[in-house]
């Protein structure tokens, strides 16, 4: 049952955060679309993979990213005296937040080709969308 309440609260809070990411980037006429980055960035890497499976990829990768930090999120709640509280989800997205713009800091530094996007508006919206993220993934855990 761990497994499927961890299954959900990564699709959720992940099909959340892309959702808001993605009314953000059109909203302000911006690309701010995780998956669509993280495709224009695999594309141009040495990522041996057909067309068609790369631009799956980027996907994948953020959907993979969601089930980690769903994963570090039920591991604090089962091993502390922590738990998947409103406030506890707000901490968390904060913290999640600051991991991803690191993440993807680090990621626009090791390309040579970056996309057209202005960074310190795209780290915002990031941060915000982060913290929606972890508010869902708190959500699914109290239905159960």
């Amino acid at each position: 049952m761990e497994a499927v309440k961890i299954l959900l609260a990564t699709i959720a809070g992940t099909s959340a955060m892309t959702a808001f990411s993605y009314l953000a980037s059109e909203t302000f006429r911006e690309l701010w679309k995780e998956p669509v980055l993280l495709n224009i960035l695999t594309s141009r890497s040495s990522v041996a993979l057909e067309p068609r499976r790369k631009s799956m990829f980027g996907w994948f990768l953020h959907y993979l990213f969601g089930l980690l930090f769903v994963a570090c999120y039920h591991w604090i709640w089962s091993s502390s005296y922590a738990n998947p509280t409103w406030f506890c989800g707000l901490i968390f997205g904060i913290i999640s937040g600051m991991i991803g713009i690191a993440g993807w800091f680090f990621l626009f530094k090791l390309t040579d080709q970056k996309p057209k996007i202005k960074v310190g508006q795209y780290y915002l919206q990031l941060f915000l969308a982060h913290i929606v993220f972890a508010l869902v993934v708190v959500g699914v855990y109290k239905l159960f």
